[in-house]
This record gives C-alpha cells, sequence and structure tokens, in this order.
C-alpha cells in the first residue's frame, strides 16, 4: 500500500501498525509526534492503529543539543 509522510509517498506492507512502521525506518518512537491524516496519535496507540492505503503521515521527531 501507499503512504504519504512527510511529503513523500512511501511503500508499506498491508496490515502494517503505526509502531511497526517507525521501528522499520528507525525512528525513536519515545522522542516523535505522529498526526494521521490531520490527528495526533498518542503514543499509547501506536502498535494498535492499523495503516491503511492513501493515509498521511507527518512525524515530527525532537532533537536535542546544546
Amino acid at each position: 500500500m501507499q503512504l504519504t509522510v512527510n511529503g513523500q509517498m512511501q511503500e508499506c506492507n498491508d496490515d502494517t501498525t503505526l509502531l511497526e512502521y517507525l521501528q522499520g525506518n528507525g525512528v525513536d518512537v519515545k522522542a516523535v509526534v505522529v498526526e494521521l491524516n490531520r490527528t495526533v496519535v498518542m503514543a499509547d496507540d501506536f502498535g494498535t492503529t492499523v495503516l491503511n492505503d492513501g493515509d498521511v503521515l507527518e512525524i515530527l521527531q525532537f532533537v536535542g543539543g546544546g
């Protein structure tokens, strides 16, 4: 299936959860905010949120520095 992730088309397997997608792409799920189809997904829901063809994800990662 196809997703739009941060404005770019990405391929994803059917029945993939948001958590599986994030981990498979090396995203630190403890330092990220995800918007799915213009709705913020709570981190506790990453593992139960199943992605669908045509979904739009915005992934914001927090980076610390000094």
